[in-house]
């Protein structure tokens, strides 16, 4: 490991490609010695296609792990202090990947390479505190010293701050209030809970309980180093202007904490109850909710404190499921991941193969087509709140999910079961029909998609006091909106007054510069990778003002060594990240993807990015990178998938050597009377709604 220009700890990317005679070392005889670009890129295309199916599960599916940060370590150990189900296996395990992510000033980060970071720092500290490391130990001691410097645990997230509450390191009082009286509100209320993303949803309803009981669990040590006070650990926060937005809010927040010793008892527990029948029944046939990790956790606490036993099947079933997102390393060491992610690893991995090549009725393929149908949600979910009269027929992201099916996901499987030949095509063409026309109805009013719900863009949510960590709402995005849009292009749906829209919507979205916003990945240039084959798809030529800028664009930020990166800091200083960082895989995938479906394969960018994907690719066939470049909320939760560093590779160097894969198929309309008679009563359903 060495030095990286930003100052962080990981592998250099090189001054100059190497020729690939000194860096493949392949040595199957049915693998011809690479000379030219299109030689190096089919010869890694194959050894990238041998590494993905062998790492096909026996069902069908690929997944890779999900790498985020250590706070989801760091609670999983305060939940089973608060449930009192600790054990040492578990403890030292978790206690020694948190120590082995601990950077050398003694914070932690959120993403490889980036900066320390405060609750997340704090998190950590606590967790190893639980584990038996002592407080002055050096590690620890750098830790404390940095807390203290950044104002210390008053200066914190509120999550961290709920964590600390629960053992009575922080005061409830102090916290945000949030009543349960919530789940009453209807869906036309503003600040109702459905206003709120599909997660932060999932996350307030188990809090309004926990936050209505306020349990404080005995600390098994004090805190004292992590204040800079520790005579005065809760120093009052200063208000806002009473006429701006946060000022009104934060007012509203004094008057919910006066007004919660007058709600009458009865009304509040029955808001409680009701809080926890939403809950219950929303969790996954696997025990979890929503297949991600915090609302399970939340969700957990929430029923405990309303009487549920351990060994109650919602809470048993609850458990259970939380220990199929650990990781366990070979060096014994214990992550957890925040979620998992088969459905979209699966489809991308098929894309991917069946670009690089592979036959069409391939058996892996098929047997991966024959997964995914089974994962098609065919009944309604919260989403059918504001679309009570759309038929189900959408996909999720992990592998129990059936509340929250994501359009992203939707639209990605329906482009893989594109691509292959199944053995029941009426089975695969009834499923695929199925989502588009989920798809379809998913659409905002502003001709754009979000990722799980319709117009969830109300400004309140994000004004809370409570709301200072992550994305809170679900606005449309261009890279979701872009998937769908070359989803409905491949369908021959280009012509549709509603893909039409999609694509006004997307050139109107473009940045100056060239590039889109990228909300699901790192960050414009995974925004213009999915941007530009969609426009392409729907029959905009190369030549389109558009796409040409967002190919100036691309050109501008290559790196020196042919590869593309971005870090993450692009979301919040742009100007100065937009595109810029260390080259990574799967970001040199997405701005080769781009500039192929822009028509640039004889472009010498292309070439040297092929170069760069076949010189740092592994003997096994595979690519290694260290650096973040999916989110989960831009900036504060960024996620490592392990398996972009694989598929985005391969369907680019795919790409390049085959073309791009619907490039003959004409873009034309494709009417479909069930489809149109649907969308006839939904527009109508909506009109009479509205």
């Amino acid at each position: 490991m060495t030095a990286t220009t930003d100052g962080s700890t990981g592998a250099a990317w090189p001054s100059r490609v190497p020729a690939a005679s000194e860096t493949d070392t392949h040595t199957d005889s049915d693998i011809p010695v690479a000379t030219g670009v299109p030689d190096v890129a089919a010869r890694a295309m194959r050894r990238a296609t041998d590494f993905l199916l062998s790492r096909q599960d026996d069902q069908g599916w690929w997944k890779g792990d999900l790498e985020t940060n250590v706070t989801m370590d760091a609670e999983d150990l305060l939940l089973r202090q608060f449930l009192g189900i600790g054990d040492e296996d578990t403890t030292r395990a978790a206690a020694l990947f948190i120590r082995g992510e601990q950077r050398q000033d003694g914070t932690w980060a959120t993403f490889h390479g980036g900066p320390g970071e405060l609750s997340t720092t704090i998190e950590a500290y606590v967790a190893l505190r639980l584990a038996g490391d002592p407080p002055d130990a050096p590690h620890m001691a750098r830790a404390s010293a940095w807390i203290r410097e950044q104002g210390g645990i008053a200066a914190s997230r509120v999550f961290t701050r709920i964590w600390l509450a629960l053992f009575g390191w922080w005061k409830w009082e102090d916290l945000p209030e949030l009543p349960p009286e919530l789940i009453w509100f209807p869906s036309w209320l503003p600040l109702n809970i459905y206003d709120f993303g599909c997660w932060a949803r999932q996350t307030i309803v188990p809090l309004t309980i926990v936050s209505a009981k306020r349990p404080v669990r005995p600390a098994p040590f004090p805190l004292d180093e992590l204040h800079t006070d520790p005579h005065r650990p809760n120093p009052p926060r200063p208000l806002a202007p009473a006429a701006s937005w946060d000022g009104a809010f934060q007012r509203l927040d004094k008057g919910l904490h006066t007004l919660r010793k007058a709600v009458p008892r009865r009304l509040r527990r029955a808001a409680v109850n009701a809080a926890a029948r939403w809950i219950i029944e929303r969790q996954e046939n696997d025990g979890c909710w929503g297949g991600i990790q915090p609302p399970a956790v939340y969700s957990i606490i929430a029923l405990h404190l309303l009487g549920y036993d351990l060994n109650h099947p919602v809470m048993r079933a609850g458990l259970e499921s939380l220990d199929r997102f650990a990781v366990w390393r070979e060096d014994g060491a214990r992550m957890v991941e925040a979620c998992q992610s088969p459905v979209w690893d699966t489809c991308l991995a098929t894309i991917a193969l069946a670009d690089a090549g592979l036959p069409a009725d391939h058996p892996q393929l098929v047997k991966a087509a024959d997964w995914m149908l089974g994962e098609q949600i065919v009944r309604p979910g919260d989403w059918s709140v504001r679309r009570p009269h759309l038929p189900p027929g959408g996909w999720a992201f992990e592998f129990h999910n059936d509340n929250y099916p994501d359009i992203d996901d939707t639209a990605e499987v329906v482009l893989a079961l594109r691509r292959v030949k199944h053995h029941d095509p009426e089975r695969l063409d009834n499923a695929i029909g199925r989502g588009v026309r989920w798809n379809l109805g998913m659409q905002s009013k502003n001709g754009a998609w979000g990722a799980f719900d319709v117009d969830n863009t109300s400004p309140f949510p994000n004004r809370l006091p409570f709301c200072d960590f992550g994305e809170v709402i679900d606005p449309p995005s261009a890279d979701v909106t872009a998937h769908v849009v070359e989803m409905l292009a491949v369908e021959g749906l280009a012509h549709d007054p509603r893909t039409r829209r999609g694509l006004q919507w997307l050139l109107a979205e473009q940045e100056p510069n060239g590039a889109w916003f990228g909300r699901w990945g790192v960050n414009y240039i995974y925004g213009t990778g999915s941007v530009v084959p969609a426009l392409a798809a729907a029959g905009i030529p190369g030549s389109h003002p558009a796409i040409r800028r967002a190919v100036a664009w691309l050109e501008s930020v290559q790196n020196d060594d042919g590869g593309w990166g971005e870090d993450l800091r692009s979301y919040r200083y742009a100007r100065e990240w937009s595109g810029r960082g260390a080259s990574t895989a799967s970001q040199t995938a997405w701005a080769l993807m781009a500039l192929l479906a822009a028509g640039e394969r004889e472009s010498r960018a292309v070439e040297r990015g092929i170069e760069w994907l076949a010189a740092t690719q592994r003997e096994d066939g595979s690519w290694d990178e260290p650096y973040f470049t999916g989110t989960g909320f831009p900036w504060d939760f960024s996620i490592n998938y392990h398996l972009y560093r694989q598929v985005f590779p391969l369907t680019a160097l795919g790409r390049y050597v085959h073309g791009e894969p619907f490039a003959k198929r004409p873009v034309v309309a494709k009417a479909d009377p069930d489809e149109a008679e649907a969308t006839k009563e939904q527009s109508l359903a909506e009109a009479k709604g509205s």
